[in-house]
């Protein structure tokens, strides 16, 4: 009965670890900037692939969805600029999205790997890549 309780306690502290690791605390705006910032970000495609966007330390953020095929449905590839506000990274592209400014509260859910979730409620998973140069 004894060794029944002890794994049962295992249990409940193995799950509550990863119920915690699940609802990690997304990224404080420093965290944002060492981890990202001067880096290649790959967010995940829906039917496959990565799309790749480039946060450069200037404040400018350039992204290419050639290797997707976008080519097809939008122009592949724009530039615009990126800041962090209230613990969120934001963006806003030339001509994607019209134009319009966006936010991201991002979270890691591992090594190199983030959740993020945009603030109309979109979300998604991306992977943090190599520095780049500016």
């Amino acid at each position: 009965m004894r060794e029944l309780r002890m794994v049962a306690a295992w249990i409940v502290v193995a799950a509550s670890g990863i119920a915690s690791a699940a609802q990690a605390d997304p990224m404080t705006s420093d965290e944002i900037r060492q981890d990202i910032i001067g880096r290649n970000i790959f967010l995940a495609a829906p039917l496959g692939g990565e799309f790749p966007l480039n946060y450069r330390r200037s404040g400018r953020v350039d992204g290419n969805g050639q290797a997707l095929g976008l080519g097809r449905v939008m122009q592949p590839r724009d530039s615009g600029r990126w800041w962090i506000a209230n613990n969120r990274l934001c963006q806003q592209f030339h001509t994607w999205y019209d134009g319009t400014p966006m936010c991201f509260a991002l979270t890691r859910t591992g090594g190199s790997s983030l959740k993020w979730l945009r603030d109309n409620g979109e979300s998604g998973t991306a992977r943090i890549g190599a520095p780049i140069g500016d």
